[in-house]
C-alpha cells in the first residue's frame, strides 16, 4: 500500500516577483529621500555645526580655540546690547505679523466674492512680493525720509511736526513694518484665498438661509474651516519676523540699527558679532538663542491660535446639519 504522500513543497516566488515587492515597499521611501538628504546637508549639519562652534572660543581669523562651554551664553545674556536688539525684535515682529495676518485674512475675503477681474486683482495683491528688498527699502527710506521723505512733507503741510524715522525709537520700528507688511501681505493673503476657495459653497448657502450675515459667517464657517491653513501662516510669520534682517539692514545708515541702536535686531546683533567683533563663538550663542526664542514664539502662537478657533466654535452648525439632510435628499430622490 503506497504511502500517503507529504505537504507539497511550496514552490518558491520568481525573483522577479521578489524584486518588485521589494520595490513597492522601499519607493516611497526613496521618493522623499533627497528631501531629508538634502535638509541634512544644508539645514541640520549647519545647525549642528552652530552648537559645536557656540560652546568654543572661535575667532573669524584666529580659528577654532579651547573648549569654553557655555561661557559664551553667559558673555551674550550680560550684553545689554542682546536684550536691546531682542525688544526691536519683537516690537517689528508685533507690528509687523500681527497686522499682516489680519489684513491678510480681509484682503483674501474680499478676493473669495463675486469681483469684476478677479483675476486681475488676485495677480495684483502678489507685485509687492516679487519686488526686490533692496528696492522696497530705497522707495521707503524716501517715503519714511527724515528731512525731505513723503510722509515728513505730508505731515509739515498739515502744520504737524516731522517725525524723526531713523532716529525715534517707535517710529523706526512702525516704518521697518510697514516694509514688511506692504511686501508680505499679499503674498499671505493668496495662501488664504486658496484655503478659502476648498470651503464648501453650500455651507455658505445654508447659513445664508438661516439669516447669518457675511461677517457670520466669515466668522463661523470660514474662520474654522481655514485654521490649519491660519496655523501655518501664523508660524511662518512668526519665524520671518523674528528673523528680519534684510528690511532693518537696508533702512540702516549708520551699519548698527541706528545711530543708538534703536532698531538693532537679534540677526543684525549677531552679524555684527560675527563680522564686525570676528567672534564666532559668541555668534553662535546668539543664533542658537534665537533658535529658542523662535520655538517658544512659535508654540505661544499656537496655543493662542487654537484657543481662539476653539472660542470660536466649529462652523455653522445649522448650515451643517441643513447641507446634510439637502445632501441626504438629494440621494434618496436619486
Amino acid at each position: 500500500m503506497a504511502s500517503p504522500a507529504g505537504p507539497t513543497p511550496r514552490p518558491r516566488r520568481p525573483w522577479r516577483s521578489r524584486l518588485a515587492r521589494w520595490e513597492a515597499k522601499a519607493s516611497p521611501y526613496l521618493y522623499v529621500s533627497p528631501f531629508f538628504l538634502l535638509f541634512a546637508l544644508v539645514g541640520l549639519f549647519p545647525l549642528l555645526y552652530t552648537a559645536y562652534v557656540s560652546v568654543h572660543a572661535w575667532s573669524l581669523l584666529g580659528g577654532q580655540g579651547d573648549f569654553a562651554g557655555l561661557d559664551n551664553y553667559r558673555r551674550v545674556l550680560e550684553d545689554r546690547f542682546f536684550w536691546n536688539a531682542l525688544r526691536n525684535t519683537v516690537s517689528i515682529f508685533l507690528l509687523s505679523s500681527v497686522p499682516q495676518v489680519l489684513l491678510a485674512l480681509g484682503l483674501a475675503g474680499l478676493l473669495d466674492t463675486q469681483l469684476r477681474g478677479r483675476t486681475l486683482w488676485r495677480m495684483s495683491v502678489l507685485l509687492p512680493f516679487v519686488v526686490a528688498p533692496a528696492a522696497v527699502a530705497l522707495i521707503f527710506g524716501n517715503v519714511f525720509g527724515d528731512r525731505y521723505g513723503l510722509v515728513n512733507s505730508g505731515l509739515e503741510a498739515i502744520g504737524l511736526d516731522a517725525i524723526g524715522w531713523h532716529t525715534n525709537t517707535l517710529a523706526s520700528h512702525v516704518a521697518i513694518a510697514s516694509m514688511v507688511n506692504w511686501r508680505w501681505t499679499g503674498y499671505n493673503a493668496l495662501i488664504f484665498l486658496a484655503a478659502m476657495q476648498a470651503v464648501p459653497r453650500d455651507l455658505y448657502e445654508s447659513a445664508a438661509l438661516d439669516g447669518a450675515g457675511k461677517v457670520r459667517q466669515f466668522v463661523s464657517i470660514t474662520l474654522p474651516m481655514i485654521r490649519p491653513t491660519l496655523l501655518f501662516v501664523i508660524i511662518t510669520s512668526t519665524i520671518g519676523g523674528l528673523q528680519i534682517f534684510a528690511e532693518p539692514r537696508l533702512f540702516d545708515t549708520q551699519g548698527l540699527g541706528g545711530s543708538d541702536r534703536q532698531y538693532q535686531t537679534l540677526t543684525m546683533y549677531l552679524w555684527e558679532l560675527g563680522w564686525r567683533v570676528r567672534d564666532l563663538g559668541m555668534a553662535s550663542a546668539v543664533a542658537w538663542l534665537l533658535f529658542l526664542i523662535i520655538v517658544v514664539f512659535a508654540v505661544l502662537n499656537l496655543w493662542l491660535s487654537q484657543r481662539a478657533g476653539s472660542l470660536a466654535g466649529r462652523p455653522h452648525g445649522r448650515a451643517v446639519r441643513r447641507s446634510r439632510r439637502d445632501a441626504a435628499g438629494e440621494g434618496v430622490a436619486s
